[in-house]
């Protein structure tokens, strides 16, 4: 596997064997979790003389310093900051631009990888030795980091660029269900042919897409994953940080597989509001016509988070999703709300192809247009989800 391989070439870093080896059982007093990102014996030596880029938001935190004034104070040569989608800081709305900058912070350059340049340029990348991928994923497909480190990884075997993952757990990782991407509907939010929530890491995922050839001249990318140490795939993992603005806390991405398709609908999921993507409602109706029981809500302009929310400054009639039981894929969302407009006569999907791209096949759109029962729903998904979970076993590291 090309994470052993990586360590047999480093026989000095006994640690870094030691994290090649399967994962002990868990005892009666487990040892914390180590992220990759605090494991810096491991990969502070891989850095010496060397020029480093960093692909790395606000949750790139080692205890409570984040990773570049981590390095810098190890006197690690800081050429270049890629910010991805909500930018380095995290505090650029979803879909807002992310202009190229200087962080005033450090006075380091910050070349953004979201907005007309998804990709770092060769010459960038081509003034460094190595660059450093270590941001928070949430596990879901259509979240657009993983996007980022594909076209980081992409670019850097291009330019013969060492790739460095610092691994973070995956918050969704006991779950890999829903639709399995079809290219033909391959984009920025959804570019591999996974489940909606595939159960991985980012570590994983990326000896994935170098393993099974999903980026240009992968067998030339000199890629290193440095792993968690006691980690569980199953294991709950609490965000110490919200990953984006709109996602700000445990509920919230508990939800996002569910809710996320909404965002190709006329209705809101609580952008503009202190509860984004827990809420769920519209406008005109909701599921019911019972006022006595309903929930309201009121998006407004949200700087940072929710500039122009989707119903912005009007009465939205919806449900109440922050105390419910959350995990996973729950379609009961989209199948009530579907019936719904249906019987006022409305589409649920005025984005229909955003919605395809979400889905990663228009399947699933025709499907709950068409009245198709959830239990058929899934077992269509079931031939492309065992093959996908036999497809990653050789580019899993935990249990």
């Amino acid at each position: 596997m090309l994470l052993l391989r990586q360590c047999l070439l480093l026989p000095s870093l006994l640690l870094l064997l030691t994290a090649c080896q399967p994962t002990p059982p868990a005892q009666a007093e487990a040892a914390p979790l180590q992220l990759g990102a605090e494991q810096s014996g491991l990969y502070l030596p891989l850095l010496q003389g060397k020029k480093v880029g960093l692909l790395v938001n606000q949750t790139s935190l080692v205890g409570e310093q984040h990773l570049v004034d981590v390095l810098l104070a190890e006197g690690v040569n800081i050429v270049t900051i890629f910010a991805p989608e909500h930018g380095f800081r995290g505090d650029h709305d979803a879909g807002a631009k992310v202009d190229h900058s200087v962080d005033q912070r450090t006075g380091l350059p910050i070349a953004s990888m979201y907005g007309s340049n998804r990709k770092p340029s060769a010459e960038l990348m081509r003034a460094l030795d190595l660059v450093i991928f270590d941001i928070q994923d949430v596990g879901v497909r259509y979240y657009t980091y993983i996007s980022s480190m594909h076209y980081l990884m992409e670019v850097a075997a291009a330019e013969g660029t060492e790739v460095l993952i610092l691994d973070r757990p995956n918050p969704n990782g006991r779950y890999v269900d829903g639709p399995v991407l079809d290219l033909a509907f391959q984009s920025f939010v959804g570019m591999h042919p996974i489940p909606l929530l595939h159960g991985m890491t980012v570590g994983e995922l990326a000896l994935m897409i170098q393993g099974e050839g999903w980026i240009p001249n992968a067998e030339a990318l000199q890629l290193t994953v440095i792993p968690m140490q006691q980690y569980q795939r199953k294991q709950h993992y609490s965000l110490p940080v919200r990953p984006s603005p709109n996602l700000p806390n445990d509920q919230s991405i508990a939800l996002y597989a569910s809710l996320g398709f909404f965002e190709a609908t006329p209705m809101s999921v609580g952008r503009g509001t202190p509860f984004p993507f827990q809420v769920l409602g519209f406008d005109q109706f909701g599921l019911t016509e019972d006022l006595s029981a309903a929930f309201f809500f009121t998006p407004v302009s949200t700087p940072g988070a929710a500039l122009t929310p989707p119903l912005q400054d009007k009465t939205v009639y919806g449900q109440d999703l922050r105390q419910v039981p959350a995990g996973g894929l729950d379609l009961s969302y989209l199948l009530s709300w579907q019936q719904r407009f249906a019987e006022q006569e409305q589409p649920l999907f005025t984005s229909p192809t955003f919605m395809d791209r979400l889905a990663g096949t228009d399947q699933l759109r025709l499907q709950l247009q068409a009245g198709v029962q959830e239990a058929d729903i899934r077992a269509s998904w079931q031939p492309g989800l065992e093959a996908f979970l036999q497809q990653r076993q050789p580019y899993l590291l935990y249990p």
